[in-house]
């Protein structure tokens, strides 16, 4: 993937297309990937260009059509399936996957790192959006000499046809883990995060060990095409919710057509950490009757007691609408670090108090009628 100049980015849609073109093929301005450049593509109207590779061929399209009009998703057969799969690989039979691509998602003011990651499982490792892959990293668990890390999950960023719609690949949103002296400020390589810096440090081509899927408590339901979703999430906890919007937004599936309101609240440092914001601002202006996107930096912005902008108080500022929502039957996901439930626990609780209601007795009802999902790290 590559970070391009103009507010179009090109999508691959591959039948059988192995990681050589996969690599080229799904460039996009969309993800926010900075520092290299693709040059524009010709859209479909035009003569579509082919990539070959070994009898192999990918058709490139402009996100400007795709998104309008939807991109067709391949092998329809993962839309026949009554359940999720659930841990089809397990940490002592893991399966080998591929690298395609790894990239920086974000801009040179971020605070810290974090990269968009995406792994060929062949087919072979299926998922459903909002579950999670376990990943378990090379090399001998210092705790346990002689035997392999313990697996770290992560959420997988993309929907069950993968960056490409072909149903082969997955993508994670993962963060460098990095540590910093508290005495000297120094960085110390030996506290580095194991499994984030074998991610954002591997190569296309590179083997990476997989779990999973794991996870139910984030699927997003789909009984109702018209309900409304409210999506928190603070930093990489983006992942399962770039998920959901390409499946309503970015993918024509036959079984699933969304026409309800998709409301996102995203959390981050500044303006350099937004994670997918071409894409999700592409869906604003596509979709402005079904999406809505409300952006909290917490060091650009104030809240109305001017300290910093959190999430909570993005919720705050819109609390009468979410309420009512919620009332009426809306779905609220949460995902990020376990630090922001605190917060945003006791933002609801006081807004629910002022509005003479009783939180306790609220979330008990929102958790009983399936419309409260948590998944924090």
């Amino acid at each position: 993937m590559a970070h391009c100049g103009v507010s179009q980015m090109s999508v691959a849609i591959g039948v059988g297309v192995d990681p050589c073109v996969r690599e080229s093929g799904f460039k996009t301005h969309s993800v926010n990937l900075r520092g290299t450049t693709w040059a524009p593509v010709l859209s479909l109207d035009s003569k579509v260009p082919r990539v070959r590779s070994k009898n192999k061929s990918a058709i490139r399209m402009s996100v400007q059509q795709a998104i309008s009009q939807k991109v067709a998703v391949s092998p329809l057969a993962l839309e026949k399936a009554k359940e999720p799969p659930l841990n089809l690989f397990k940490p002592k039979e893991p399966y080998t996957a591929t690298v395609v691509s790894v990239d920086r998602l974000v801009g040179p003011n971020a605070p810290g790192e974090v990269c968009h990651i995406v792994i060929d499982h062949g087919g072979n490792v299926p998922y459903w959006e909002g579950q999670s892959y376990g990943v378990i990293p090379p090399g001998e668990n210092p705790k346990k000499p002689g035997s392999p890390h313990n697996v770290r999950l992560y959420s997988i960023a993309s929907t069950r046809y993968g960056d490409y719609f072909d149903g082969r690949t997955a993508s994670l949103c993962v963060r460098r883990a990095l540590y910093f002296d508290p005495e000297n400020g120094k960085e110390d390589p030996s506290k580095a995060g194991v499994c984030s810096n074998f991610l954002c440090n591997a190569k296309p081509g590179d083997k990476v060990q997989i779990t999973g899927p794991s996870g139910k408590i984030m699927l997003l339901p789909e009984e109702d095409p018209n309900a409304t979703h409210i999506m928190i999430a603070t930093g990489t906890g983006i992942a399962p919710f770039r998920g959901y919007l390409r499946r309503m937004f970015m993918e024509s599936v036959p079984k699933y057509k969304s026409g309800g309101l998709a409301w996102l609240f995203l959390g981050v440092a500044n303006s350099d950490s937004l994670l997918y914001d071409d894409e999700f601002n592409k869906y604003l202006q596509d979709y402005p009757d079904n999406f809505r996107y409300d952006k909290a930096l917490s060091r650009e912005q104030n809240n109305k007691r001017g300290g910093k902008m959190y999430v909570q108080d993005k919720i705050e500022e819109y609390s009468d609408e979410i309420f009512r929502l919620l009332d009426g039957g809306a779905h609220i996901y949460f995902c990020g670090l376990k630090g922001m439930m605190p917060g945003i626990q006791e933002t609801l609780k006081r807004v629910a108090l002022e509005r003479g209601e009783n939180w306790d007795e609220m979330l008990s009802r929102l958790k009983k009628n399936k419309q409260w999902h948590v998944e924090v790290y």
